[in-house]
C-alpha cells in the first residue's frame, strides 16, 4: 500500500477518534418510513421533518428525527441554544 495512503488512514482514525473537530452545520436526509418517505432536515440549528407528526405535535421533533439522532450517535447535530442576552 501507497505509505501516503496509510499515512492518511491513520490521519482520518486520529481524527475520528476526536469528534469534537467535525459539527454538523446542515443535513438533508430522505427517510423512508412505515407510510410515506419524508425529508428531515437540520439547518442553522433547527431540525425539521415533513411528516404529519412533526407538524401536529409542534415538538420540534419527531420519530424520524430521534432515529436519525440515534444514528448519527455524537455527531448527530444540537438544536440551537438560545442566543445569551446582550448586556
Amino acid at each position: 500500500m501507497n505509505s501516503s495512503l496509510i499515512s492518511k488512514i491513520e490521519k482520518a482514525r486520529r481524527y475520528a477518534a476526536e469528534p469534537d473537530r467535525a459539527r454538523i452545520e446542515s443535513l438533508h436526509i430522505r427517510f423512508r418510513g412505515d407510510h410515506d418517505v419524508y425529508d428531515v432536515r437540520f439547518d442553522r440549528g433547527v431540525w425539521s421533518c415533513t411528516c404529519h407528526s412533526f407538524e401536529a405535535l409542534g415538538l420540534g421533533t419527531c420519530s424520524h428525527i430521534m432515529a436519525i439522532e440515534r444514528l448519527l450517535g455524537i455527531l448527530a447535530p444540537r438544536p440551537a441554544e438560545p442566543a445569551e442576552p446582550l448586556l
